[in-house]
């Protein structure tokens, strides 16, 4: 298994498909898929461009869909809920389809939907997604950081570190043996720093202050927790991802 991290969807290799894609977007997309589905959402489906998300989910009865829509960290007019972990609760979305668009995680998972196995991670779902690469053995695996417009994100980086970090604990092999690139190996690093301050590392991160100037150090305090869910939502088509 090789694990390569590529920061940003804008610098995954065009004309290269991995054997699994991973997509994370910690703050908050990513972490938000997993609790909608740890609620018991039936599927979720992606967007990039909030017209479709609407005119596809207006096909469905509204008491079995959730739409969910932010921009710039705020939710989306029009939309039933914004892009917060929190929101999602067995009673508000148990056995509902929820039509989701971000700023950043939905573009993301657009960019590798092509590989032939995709899925999300957060750190919640740290532990889970490791024991997942551990069952499936990919040859190749790309971990793709959602980042912010395409800009380099602390908390996806240390996320893929994790995972990594995790990957190599678990069989005891070398730095040499699994990582891929360059920014593989400095993502473990910074992971071994901050590992037991991951949410002082989500206030320091230029999105975790934005998402905090607009009052949501509720959804941090969520993020930033490591391996509290054991589920890996997995891409069944492209641009759905279930349980």
């Amino acid at each position: 298994m090789k694990l390569f991290l590529y920061h940003t969807p804008e610098e995954v290799p065009s004309g290269n498909t991995p054997d699994c894609a991973i997509a994370i977007d910690v703050l908050r997309a990513t972490s938000t898929m997993a609790a909608a589905l740890e609620a018991g959402a039936e599927a979720i489906q992606v967007f990039s461009d909030i017209d479709e998300l609407l005119t596809t989910s207006a096909a469905w009865p509204t008491e079995t869909r959730l739409r969910a829509g932010e921009r710039g960290g705020a939710k989306v007019e029009g939309c039933d809920l914004g892009n917060s972990p929190l929101d999602h609760s067995v009673e508000r979305s148990r056995g509902k389809r929820l039509f989701m668009t971000t700023t950043n995680g939905t573009r993301c998972l657009k960019r590798i939907e092509h590989a032939p196995m995709v899925i999300t991670a957060a750190l919640t779902t740290r532990r889970a997604v490791v024991n997942f690469l551990l069952e499936h053995n990919p040859e190749t695996v790309w971990l793709v950081g959602s980042g912010w417009e395409g800009t380099y994100s602390l908390e996806d980086t240390v996320c893929a570190g994790a995972i990594i970090h995790g990957v190599i604990a678990a069989t005891q092999q070398t730095f040499k043996d699994l990582a891929g690139n360059d920014a593989a190996i400095a993502s473990v690093s910074l992971y071994l720093q901050w590992q037991d301050q991951l949410l002082d590392l989500m206030h320091y991160a230029s999105h975790g202050q934005r998402l905090l100037n607009l009052e949501n150090e509720a959804d941090l305090k969520y993020c930033a927790q490591l391996d509290v869910l054991d589920i890996v939502p997995i891409q069944k088509e492209a641009g759905l991802l279930v349980r």
